[in-house]
């Protein structure tokens, strides 16, 4: 049975619209507002049509900070993090020592020696945690800060109205600015392929900020997700869900969990020629040995970007999302949307 031991601001929120509050990385998370077709479609098409508002502060935010910050998540994670500039951020992965997967994230660097990494449900901080010892850099697991997304095509028109200059904020790019208010940091991130925005803020300000975007967004068609309304989203942009599109759910018969990179399609967040990694000999080495249809060679052989991975995994990926009980609409005829990665 799940320990529930984070608390979301917003839990009070979820409840009046009838969300059940189950777990998701250790906090109670609002994955359902109700269990109908008829929600799960009316979601999926706000984000996809006008923009939807989610909740995901269950992903873990941990600041890095100090003069060996950037050496520590040099060696964490996969990206060449001396590309990434103040204002900017990436999307990384992280690996064991046999060079098998075991988070993705995004690495923002807010200032010269002050960064944050956003993870999901594996061993991230840990392993930032343990390089971290004996360097002067701090690691701080940050759970007052909230995370919320706006996602959609409206979503930026909305943000313009009250944030200048959120038009001009390029991909993976953030800014520190203020809302309605309350500081905050907005991000041009997501996890849906489409145009949207994650708002940071802390606890004390999520209620005041969720009830003004959704009070003032009504009249653009802007609603409050259901965070189910991700495994269609994210599935059409083939984006995956660890653990539970990876072998530690589905694991092989005669081997211990785990995948490479390259059997994910995920190899393209290995800056190029980047060594010194943990795992990085054992991922190179595992180039040509997946033991799956990979994705990657599906890119290879069959086209190229994220369009072209999407169409080999799909499949998969819905199947592992129902078989989580969460509500999938039809995906006939559905759209598969390319998503930009930043450059590092």
């Amino acid at each position: 049975m799940s320990i529930i031991w984070r608390k979301s601001a917003l839990a009070q929120r979820h409840a009046e619209i009838g969300g059940e509050l189950e777990d998701w990385n250790g906090m109670g998370t609002a994955w359902f507002y109700d269990h109908t077709p008829e929600r799960a479609k009316a979601d999926y098409e706000a984000i996809r049509t006008k923009a939807g508002l989610m909740d995901v502060s269950g992903l873990k935010k941990v600041h890095v900070v100090g003069e060996h910050a950037a050496q520590v998540i040099d060696r964490v994670t996969t990206r060449n993090v001396e590309k990434i500039m103040p204002g900017r951020s990436t999307y990384a992965c992280m690996l064991n020592d046999q060079g098998k997967f075991i988070d993705d994230c995004v690495i923002y660097r807010v200032s010269v020696n002050s960064w944050m990494v956003v993870h999901g449900t594996g061993t991230g901080m840990e392993q930032l945690s343990t390089v971290a010892a004996s360097k002067n850099c701090a690691v701080i697991f940050d759970d007052d800060l909230h995370d919320m997304s706006l996602q959609g095509p409206v979503a930026v028109d909305f943000l313009q109205k009250h944030v200048p200059g959120i038009r001009d904020l390029a991909y993976f790019g953030i800014m520190q600015t203020k809302l309605f208010g309350c500081p905050v940091m907005i991000s041009r991130t997501g996890y849906t392929g489409e145009r949207g925005y994650e708002i940071f803020c802390g606890s004390k300000n999520a209620i005041h900020l969720w009830d003004s975007i959704l009070s003032e967004g009504a009249s653009m068609g802007i609603v409050p997700v259901q965070f189910s309304t991700l495994d269609l989203l994210r599935t059409e942009s083939y984006l995956l869900f660890y653990p539970g599109d990876n072998s530690e759910t589905y694991p092989f018969d005669d081997e211990t969990c785990g995948d490479t990179l390259w059997e994910l399609g995920l190899e393209f967040t290995v800056s190029p020629g980047k060594t010194g990694f943990i795992g990085a000999e054992n991922h190179y080495a595992s180039e040509g040995k997946e033991r799956f249809f990979s994705a990657a060679e599906r890119r290879r052989t069959a086209g190229t970007g994220p369009c072209a991975t999407a169409l080999v995994l799909f499949a998969r990926v819905v199947e592992n999302a129902a078989a989580r009980e969460h509500t999938v609409v039809a995906v006939v005829g559905s759209p598969i949307v390319a998503v930009e990665m930043a450059d590092a």
